[in-house]
């Protein structure tokens, strides 16, 4: 399919899904990267009177505050800032550590600040009667890079089957400012991580992997390894069974 055609089509699934589940319109987090920018255009293209880009710093970089402004302002996506710094930091203040080591993991503090953001999106979602729209991509969710009942707490992820090369293509098409379709990706959890460095290989190994099933024999067990383990990430939570067993 040609990159216009998938910009016209996913802008279309955007707005049928959204009106089907009743809903007046989208919300979407604005972090300033890649994917979430790809998404913001193509949402505001369903919805160009009923969406929200929603920008949520939280001792976050100032560069993916001003990148996820930049693109609101060149799309002119209406847009707020919430900032959750104090909220985090009273969170955290009133949360016990581990028992054990003083302080609290860095991973903790990571999810916590993702989870915050979920509820916000969904404070504005109930406000206006919209639905959340996630950035989640293909790549990210096949081996469960995203937080469970954080970024991936949403209502839908119309980039869900694209691997990150395509969303890059679109980020293209639609006129992503370059900046932030060259910086390396990163969820902005800690200063200095990336997403290829916390996943422990690049997303053009992933991608190639997840499309065409080529990869090293070390590099296919690593990826088979992260999808098994978080496959309890993309499922329901489970329900006993009450059935008894013959």
């Amino acid at each position: 399919m040609e990159v216009d055609q998938l910009a016209t089509k996913l802008a279309a699934w955007i707005r049928e899904q959204t009106l089907a589940a009743g809903g007046k319109g989208v919300v979407v987090g604005m972090s300033g990267g890649l994917d979430s920018s790809v998404l913001a255009v193509l949402c505001h293209r369903a919805f160009p009177q009923n969406m929200l880009g929603v920008v949520m710093p939280c001792h976050s970089s100032q560069q993916d505050e001003e990148h996820a402004l930049t693109v609101a302002s060149q799309f002119s996506i209406p847009t707020k800032v919430v900032v959750l710094d104090p909220v985090f930091d009273a969170l955290l203040q009133a949360l016990p550590g581990d028992g054990v080591e003083p302080g609290v993991s860095r991973l903790a503090k990571a999810n916590l600040r993702v989870r915050l953001r979920m509820l916000t999106l969904y404070y504005f979602a109930n406000q206006f009667k919209y639905i959340v729209a996630g950035a989640g991509n293909r790549s990210e969710l096949a081996v469960g890079y995203f937080t469970k009942y954080g970024d991936g707490g949403v209502d839908i992820l119309p980039l869900g089957n694209l691997v990150k090369g395509q969303v890059r293509e679109l980020a293209n098409f639609l006129g992503i400012p370059q900046p932030i379709i060259d910086k390396p990706p990163s969820a902005g959890l800690w200063q200095g991580q990336t997403d290829e460095g916390e996943l422990g290989l690049s997303y053009e190994e992933l991608d190639r992997y997840l499309v065409t099933g080529q990869a090293s024999t070390g590099l296919r067990q690593k990826i088979e390894s992260m999808i098994a383990t978080s496959a309890h990430k993309r499922l329901p939570p489970l329900v006993a069974s009450l059935q008894q067993e013959d």
